[in-house]
């Protein structure tokens, strides 16, 4: 799933919000499967429109919290089976905690809302009313739970990665992240085939794709924490010391290059670089700070 495949809805906090074409088929289709639990059609639209508006501020969430620990979000995509925020927080286990974590908590916070509109009788808008904010009510709370389920890529299996990741290590946590994945996917296949659930057969398919994804993004962490490092060079936003390769490219003569060994000079064609970008958070920063964060790191 991306942007290209999808248009965008709108832009809020500096974020743009894309809705993937295939959402209406499934949604037609679902609003259709909901009819008999409404007086009319219109309150089955508002409870799918409710349930994606959950989803919403959840990956809002996510994004929000990713930039308050110094990371980068610009995008959320919803599609059929909700909503991703493509989020690209520091390299630090705190940072990825609070990312994630972010999420399930705006759900939490919704339970005093629904309650609220159930205790104020949904400001008169009838029995139909009042059922769907009891629907709503239960679709977050199941919401919730589902996504706290210590499976790889839910939010509670990226807690759990982040947690590890404390005692573990970035590469290690991630690769028992992901086997935990493969084994809730499995269960959740099972599941499926005992239910005849095609919904639960695509959710345990796409699960084991993003595990197995997680495994070959281990395999690469490990492979550069190998690699030698510019131990007096460290960057200012993540404390990340750069890898001794040639990871950067030049622009002008397409040559790549290893900034730190030149000094923030192309050695093919001679061109400076005022700023150096980081190949773990991308932030950039000069020569002369990349320097200074060396010196302060313990």
């Amino acid at each position: 799933m991306n942007s290209r495949q999808s248009f965008r809805l709108f832009r809020l906090f500096g974020i743009d919000v894309f809705l993937h074409w295939s959402w209406f088929l499934v949604a037609a289709y679902r609003i259709s499967e909901r009819q008999g639990g409404y007086g009319s059609l219109t309150w089955c639209i508002a409870e799918y429109l409710g349930l994606f508006g959950m989803v919403l501020v959840h990956e809002f969430g996510h994004a929000l919290a990713c930039r308050q620990v110094g990371g980068t979000s610009r995008e959320i995509l919803l599609w059929p089976f909700g909503g991703v925020a493509y989020v690209n927080p520091p390299p630090r286990p705190g940072a990825l905690l609070w990312s994630i974590a972010a999420g399930p908590l705006v759900n939490v916070v919704l339970i005093p809302v629904y309650w609220y509109l159930m205790r104020q009788g949904t400001f008169g808008m009838g029995t139909d009313g009042l059922r769907l904010v009891a629907n709503l009510q239960f679709i977050n709370f199941v919401l919730l739970i589902f996504n706290l389920l210590p499976i790889y890529p839910l939010d509670g299996g990226q807690i759990l990665r982040a947690l590890l990741w404390f005692v573990v290590g970035r590469a290690r946590s991630l690769t028992v992240a992901c086997v935990i994945g493969v084994l809730g996917a499995i269960g959740v296949a099972a599941l499926a085939l005992s239910q005849h659930s095609v919904w639960l057969g695509i959710l345990a398919v796409l699960g084991i794709q993003q595990c197995w994804m997680g495994v070959k993004e281990a395999r690469r962490l490990v492979r550069l924490a190998k690699l030698p490092r510019h131990d007096q060079f460290a960057c200012p936003s993540c404390h990340e010391k750069p890898i001794q390769a040639a990871l950067w490219l030049c622009p002008d003569c397409q040559k790549p290059f290893d900034t730190f060994a030149s000094g923030a000079v192309c050695p093919n064609c001679g061109k400076a670089f005022a700023l150096t970008g980081c190949p773990a958070c991308r932030k950039q920063h000069s020569m002369a700070e990349w320097a200074a964060a060396a010196t302060s790191i313990p």
